[in-house]
């Protein structure tokens, strides 16, 4: 092992990285707290560096102090405009503006100590020896992209509120994205949008109604024992300003349900009726104005139908894909992807008949094709997904299945080039293609199932 690579295979590096990720992928979602959110930024500022200057040896006074000055950036507020061209321009990345993250610093200077101490170190140990420093390297650089996984967020199209009996003050600024307005012994709550644990298989309606189905229950539990439900069959009906206009709101019990309508300036601009806290039927958008927008039908919290208008006249219509007609539409494809699999094999089988003669390949080209054919699998299932309509994946999602079909791939192309050897210089394509589409059908599967339950 070459001397400057010793750091990444040393004991107190592969604690930190293990550290970071156990941190970052369970931790923080099991037991949110100061440690799990300091926990990332110190394990994150020590391997980091040592990383890099493990890799660029020469470079290592530079990486250290760079590291420091873009931590200190990427922990205040001036970063915020970086953070949304990037997400804009690439993929979403997340952040907390939290200058306690700052006290973390000195640990640079423990990851300085450690990596020096680890250049010295005469001998490596029998268990570090097996172990590739370079595979280490890539994990370690995996987990800095995960250090930076976006939230899941349920975000609301209509407003949504909740009643509580509380007499907790109007401090939204306690609670997040809630809202509070008092009205003596009772809280109307208005909520904006909801973390959630994790990814959903589909950002619609249906899961939306499925995130919302007890959320007077959540809020509740979120302001603890200073907040109760009030019964089912309690009509309530109340005005609440707040600075999108003045909502004219029912509940029955916690819940919204009844005639909605929010007016600006004195003008109708939403309107619209809630069912168990649920949209239904007709809901009519307007602007300052009051010319209609649109109006969006609603068949049990799913959108099915969207009008839109021009001075008060309809222009054109949208059907909008329920659920049961997400899974119908899935279940369609995956049935296309299997009858273009079985295309592709007919046509590799009958080029193998009609040319018995292998074709032959150089040994030190038959390498680079398997080491490289993975990559234009995973390009096939790439189009094949964006086709579909299905990439809404994060760029963590979309690395590890990278990883995953090139784990899956490569060794099959060996078997391929190797052992059964292709024919024709396109069927090399054929079974790239056949992989992709096998991959892509196994995918979508599991979609389905999820969509499914």
């Amino acid at each position: 092992m070459q001397e400057h690579l010793r750091p990444l295979v040393s004991l107190p590096f592969l604690i930190c990285l293990g550290l970071l990720l156990l941190n970052d992928f369970y931790l923080k979602a099991a037991y949110p707290n100061v440690l799990t959110g300091k926990l990332s930024d110190i394990c994150g500022l020590f391997i980091f560096p040592i990383v890099w200057s493990a890799l660029k040896p020469k470079y290592k006074s530079a990486i250290f102090i760079t590291t420091a000055v873009f931590f200190i950036y990427w922990k205040s507020i001036y970063s915020q405009s970086f953070i949304d061209f990037f997400s804009r321009t690439f993929f979403a990345i997340e952040r907390t503006v939290d200058m306690t993250d700052l006290l973390a610093l000195p640990v640079l200077a423990a990851a300085w100590f450690s990596f020096k101490s680890d250049l010295h170190t005469p001998e490596t140990s029998v268990w570090q020896k097996k172990l590739n420093p370079y595979f280490i390297a890539a994990i370690a650089v995996f987990s800095f992209y995960s250090t930076s996984q976006p939230r899941y967020v349920l975000q609301f199209d209509q407003p949504q509120y909740v009643l509580l009996k509380s007499d907790v003050s109007a401090d939204s600024t306690n609670y997040g994205n809630l809202h509070y307005y008092p009205f003596g012994s009772l809280l109307a709550v208005k909520i904006d949008e909801l973390d959630i644990s994790q990814r959903p298989v589909k950002n619609d309606d249906y899961h939306k109604n499925a995130e919302i189905e007890n959320l007077d229950r959540t809020v509740s539990q979120m302001l603890g024992d200073a907040a109760q439900l009030i019964p089912v069959g309690t009509i309530t009906s109340l005005n609440i300003k707040n600075p999108e206009g003045e909502d004219s709101v029912r509940f029955n019990g916690s819940r919204l349900d009844g005639k909605f309508i929010r007016k600006k300036d004195g003008k109708v601009i939403i309107e619209g009726f809630y069912k168990k806290g649920l949209e239904d039927s007709v809901w009519t958008f307007r602007d300052a104005g009051g010319n209609i927008i649109s109006k969006v039908t609603f068949v049990n919290g799913e959108r099915t139908a969207i009008r839109y208008f021009k001075n008060n006249k309809p222009i054109r219509s949208e059907n909008i894909d329920t659920r049961s007609d997400t899974i119908r539409n899935k279940g369609i494809q995956i049935a296309l992807l299997v009858l273009l699999f079985a295309a592709a094999a007919f046509l590799m089988i009958r080029n193998y008949r009609q040319s018995p003669e292998k074709l032959k390949i150089r040994r030190l080209w038959k390498w680079l094709l398997c080491l490289s054919l993975p990559v234009v699998v995973w390009c096939f299932h790439f189009g094949i997904t964006y086709i579909l309509g299905d990439y809404n994946y994060d760029v963590f999602i979309v690395f590890g299945m990278a990883i995953l079909t090139y784990l899956l791939t490569c060794p099959l192309f060996f078997i391929v080039i190797f052992w059964i050897k292709p024919s024709k210089q396109i069927d090399i394509l054929w079974y790239g293609l056949l992989f992709a589409l096998f991959f892509s059908i196994w995918i979508e599967v599991n979609i389905f199932l999820e969509l499914s339950v």
